[in-house]
C-alpha cells in the first residue's frame, strides 16, 4: 500500500476543502410534483409572476444584501427594487394592472355559483354552530374574502366562516356565558358577538404574527393524521349538535344543558322518539333527500355545466322557505329564522376590545390559537392543490399573513367568525372557472348586497333546514376518512393511525381543545424525537475498489481494516440532533449495523481508529460543535484516532472556531476515506 501523503496546511486546507453549497429550491415538493393541468389565464401574469420570484430567489434563501441596495446610487435601481417588494408581499399590485377581462367571465361565474353555497352554509355556520345573528355568518363571508383577495397568493382560495371553526367559537362562547350564568336571549346577544369578536380578533393576530415570524412550516410539522382525526372528530360532534334542531329538540335540550359530546347524544337517544316535533322532523328528512338526491343527480351531468351547476343549498333553502310562509309551519312548531338585524351591534363597526371586552381575552385565548391553527392547515392544504393544480406558486408564510389580515379587519364588525379556507368551496371556485383573485372580489360583493337584501325574505326559513345544510357539510367531513384508515393500515403507518384515533377519541371523550392540543404534543415531540436521531451508516470497501459504500444497502461491502469504524454522518449537525450523537456512535461501535437491545452482550470490539465521513454535512451550529468537540476529546482520553474526511469549507471553519481542528490536529482531516485509511494502515498503531 502506498503511503499517505504530507498533510496540507491550513491554506491548503482551506483551498482544496473548499466546495460549493448546493443550491436549495424554496419552492415545495408538491408544487413541483403535482404541476399539472396548468392553466395560463395570461402570459404577461405569469411573466410578472416569474420575474418576481426571480428578482427574489435571493432573498427567500436569506443572501440578501440590503446595504449593497441602500448604498447604490442609482434611484431608478432602488424604485426598481421597491416596486418588486411590493408587487412580492402585496399580490394585487402584481395581478390587478396585469388584468385581462377574458377572465372576468370565469372570475364572475366562480364567484356567482361560490356566493350561492356560502349565503346559506354562512348563515347555518352563525345561527346553529356559532349560536349568533345570522347576519354575521355573511359578513364575515364578504369583508375577510376581499381582503384576502388583495393579499393572498391563491388565485382560487375561498376564505369564509368553515363549520369546525364556527362551532370551536360557538363552544367557546357558550363556555363563558355558562360561567357567567346568563342564559341565551332570544333576540340581540351583546355577550356572544362580543366573544366572537374578541376570539376573531386573536386568531388574526396570532395568524399574522405566525407569517410575520416566517413560521408557516407549522403545515409541514403538524401532521395529517392530526388534522384527519380532529376533522373527523369534529364532524361526529356537529352531527350530534345538528339532531337537535332536526328532531326539534332545541328548546328541551337548552332547558337540559348536556355538558359534553357523549350527554348530548345520550339526550337526543333519550328523547328523539318521545319529544320529537314531527312536522319539524318530516321537514328536515325531505330537505336532507332532496339535497342528496340533487347532488347525485347533478353527479350525472358532470358535462352539462348548467345542471351540474346548480345551487341545491340555495334551491332547498328558498323552495322550503316559501312552502313554509304559504303553509305557515311555524305554527305548527316549526322553529322559523324570524327576523334578523342587517346590523350585529349597536353600530356596524366597533373596537374589538372597546366596551370593556378585554375581560374575554384571557379565557379565549386558547380557542383563538386552535382556530388560527386548524384554519391554517385546511387553508394551506386547499391553496397548494390549487396552486399545483393551475401553476402558481403558493407562500406559507404570505398566506398567514393574508389570512391574519382578513380576520383582523374581519374583528371590526361585531360578531365576526374566523375566515378561513375551505378546500371544498376553493375546488370549486377552480372548476367553475376561477383563474384570479377577482372571483373572491365577486362572491364577496354578492354576499354582501344578500345581507343587505336577502335576509328579510328568510323570515320563514325552518331552523331544521339549515341543521340539514351543515349535515350536507358533515358527510363532505367524513367521506375521505375511510380511505386515510385504510391507507395507513396498509402503510402499517401504525404511529400515525395512533395519533389519529387519540384526536378522535379525546375530542369526543373530553373536549374538542383538549383532543387537538394534546395531538399537537404529541405530534411536535414525536417530531423532536426523530429529529434527534442523527443518520448515520457504517461504510465498508468494495472489494477491489477504493469505493466505500454502506454495509446496510451494499452486502459484498466489508470492514477491510480490523479496528477501524468508518461512520458517514448524513446530515447537518445541529443542537437537536447532536445530542444523542454520542450514545449512537456507542451502538455503532458495539453492535454494528443490527438492531439489538442494550443488554445484549456486544458483538464487535471497540473501535481503536474512527474515522468520519462528512461530505453530507453542509453545517454544523455552535452547540453541535460543542458536543462534537466533547465527543473527540473523549475518544481521544480514551486513545482512540480520530479522521475527518470530506469535511466541506463551511464545516471546517466551525470547527476551526470550536477549537477542534486543535484538539485533534489539522493532519486528521483528510480529503477522502481512502486517504484517511492509507494514513491508518501506514502508522503504527498499539494494539491491546
Amino acid at each position: 500500500m502506498s503511503s499517505s501523503r504530507p498533510a496540507p496546511s491550513h491554506v491548503d486546507i482551506d483551498r482544496l476543502l473548499a466546495t460549493s453549497a448546493p443550491a436549495s429550491s424554496s419552492a415545495s415538493a408538491t408544487e413541483s410534483i403535482m404541476a399539472i393541468d396548468a392553466v395560463s389565464p395570461r402570459k404577461t401574469i405569469e411573466d410578472e409572476e416569474a420575474e418576481q420570484r426571480t428578482g427574489l430567489l435571493d432573498q427567500e434563501l436569506g443572501v440578501v444584501d440590503y446595504r449593497s441596495i441602500a448604498s447604490s446610487g442609482d434611484p431608478r435601481r432602488k424604485r426598481n427594487v421597491l416596486a418588486t417588494r411590493a408587487k412580492y408581499y402585496i399580490p394585487s399590485l402584481a395581478w390587478i394592472p396585469q388584468y385581462s377581462w377574458s377572465l372576468l367571465g370565469g372570475d364572475f361565474l366562480a364567484g356567482l355559483t361560490v356566493a350561492c353555497i356560502l349565503i346559506p352554509q354562512s348563515i347555518s355556520y352563525a345561527s346553529s354552530l356559532a349560536k349568533l345573528n345570522p347576519a354575521a355568518g355573511l359578513i364575515s363571508a364578504a369583508i375577510p374574502g376581499i381582503v384576502y383577495a388583495f393579499l393572498g397568493t391563491s388565485r382560487q382560495l375561498n376564505v369564509a366562516p368553515e363549520a369546525a371553526l364556527s362551532l370551536l367559537l360557538g363552544q367557546a362562547v357558550q363556555q363563558i356565558r355558562h360561567d357567567m350564568g346568563q342564559e341565551m336571549p332570544e333576540g340581540f346577544d351583546p355577550l356572544g358577538l362580543a366573544v366572537a369578536s374578541v376570539i376573531t380578533l386573536q386568531a388574526g393576530l396570532f395568524s399574522f404574527m405566525l407569517g410575520f415570524f416566517r413560521l408557516g412550516f407549522i403545515d409541514v410539522v403538524l401532521s395529517r393524521a392530526l388534522l384527519r382525526g380532529f376533522i373527523t372528530a369534529v364532524a361526529v360532534v356537529i352531527l350530534i349538535e345538528q339532531l337537535a334542531p332536526v328532531f326539534g329538540l332545541t328548546k328541551l335540550m337548552r332547558a337540559a344543558d348536556p355538558e359534553n359530546t357523549l350527554q348530548k347524544l345520550h339526550f337526543i337517544v333519550t328523547h328523539a322518539w318521545e319529544h320529537s316535533n314531527t312536522l319539524t322532523t318530516t321537514i328536515s328528512a325531505l330537505s336532507l333527500s332532496t339535497l342528496v338526491f340533487l347532488r347525485w343527480f347533478k353527479g350525472h351531468f358532470q358535462k352539462t355545466w348548467w345542471i351540474y351547476r346548480l345551487p341545491e343549498v340555495l334551491i332547498v333553502v328558498g323552495l322550503s322557505t316559501f312552502l313554509s310562509g304559504e303553509f305557515r309551519w311555524d305554527k305548527g312548531g316549526v322553529d322559523i329564522l324570524g327576523a334578523v338585524s342587517v346590523t350585529t351591534g349597536e353600530r356596524p363597526i366597533e373596537f374589538p376590545l372597546g366596551n370593556n371586552n378585554w375581560k374575554f381575552l384571557h379565557p379565549t385565548t386558547s380557542t383563538a390559537i386552535l382556530i388560527a391553527v386548524a384554519g391554517f392547515l385546511d387553508s394551506i392544504v386547499a391553496a397548494k392543490q390549487n396552486g399545483a393544480r393551475y401553476g402558481h406558486p403558493i407562500s406559507p408564510n404570505r398566506e398567514l399573513v393574508a389570512l391574519g389580515a382578513a380576520n383582523l379587519v374581519g374583528s371590526f364588525f361585531p360578531g365576526a367568525l374566523p375566515a378561513y379556507g375551505s378546500i371544498t368551496r376553493s375546488r370549486i371556485n377552480g372548476d367553475v372557472g376561477a383563474r384570479t383573485q377577482m372571483a373572491s372580489i365577486i362572491c364577496s360583493a354578492v354576499v354582501l348586497i344578500a345581507t343587505f337584501f336577502l335576509l328579510p325574505w328568510l323570515y320563514f326559513l325552518p331552523r331544521c333546514v339549515l341543521a340539514t345544510v351543515i349535515l350536507l357539510v358533515v358527510y363532505s367531513l367524513i367521506a375521505e376518512t375511510p380511505h386515510d384508515v385504510l391507507y395507513y393500515w396498509r402503510m402499517s403507518a401504525w404511529v400515525d393511525l395512533g395519533v389519529m384515533t387519540l384526536t378522535f377519541v379525546l375530542s369526543i371523550v373530553w373536549n374538542l381543545e383538549a383532543g387537538i392540543v394534546v395531538s399537537m404534543v404529541l405530534s411536535l415531540l414525536l417530531v423532536v424525537h426523530r429529529s434527534a436521531k442523527t443518520r448515520m451508516t457504517i461504510l465498508g470497501r468494495i472489494p477491489g475498489t477504493d469505493r466505500w459504500k454502506p454495509l446496510k444497502e451494499n452486502p459484498e461491502a466489508e470492514e477491510a481494516v480490523s479496528g477501524v469504524l468508518i461512520v458517514r454522518i448524513r446530515e447537518n449537525l445541529d443542537f437537536a440532533n447532536t445530542a444523542q450523537l454520542k450514545e449512537r456512535l456507542r451502538r455503532l461501535e458495539l453492535y454494528g449495523i443490527q438492531r439489538l437491545h442494550p443488554s445484549e452482550e456486544p458483538t464487535r470490539q471497540k473501535a481503536s481508529v474512527l474515522v468520519f465521513h462528512l461530505a453530507d454535512v453542509d453545517s454544523v451550529d455552535a452547540s453541535a460543535a460543542q458536543i462534537f468537540h466533547e465527543l473527540l476529546e473523549e475518544y481521544r482520553n480514551r486513545g482512540v484516532d480520530v479522521y475527518l474526511t470530506h469535511v466541506n469549507h463551511r464545516a471546517y471553519k466551525t470547527f476551526a472556531k470550536a477549537g477542534i481542528v486543535e484538539l485533534i490536529g489539522v493532519d486528521a482531516f483528510r480529503e477522502t476515506v481512502a486517504d484517511a485509511i492509507a494514513m491508518v494502515e501506514s502508522t503504527p498503531r498499539h494494539t491491546d
